[in-house]
């Protein structure tokens, strides 16, 4: 059995909320999930892709500065 050439979708959508929010209390407010499973989705996506995608700040998350190649896109 391959590997899924994708991501999961709910680590994406969690991705974009927090991307949005700068925040993932507030992107779990804007799923309607808990802010540990928005953590979870983001910590899941960054294993798949193999790098950290946001910096954890004390109020909030940035993004980092990571280019990820295509081969994962």
């Amino acid at each position: 059995m391959t590997a899924n050439p994708l991501p999961p979708l709910n680590a994406i959508r969690a991705f974009e909320a927090a991307a949005r929010h700068g925040s993932f209390v507030q992107a779990a407010k804007d799923l309607h999930v808990t802010h540990w499973a928005v953590g979870k989705q983001i910590r899941l996506l960054e294993d798949w892709l193999g790098v950290a995608l946001f910096e954890r700040r004390a109020r909030g998350v940035a993004l980092t500065d990571h280019e990820i190649g295509r081969a994962h896109v």
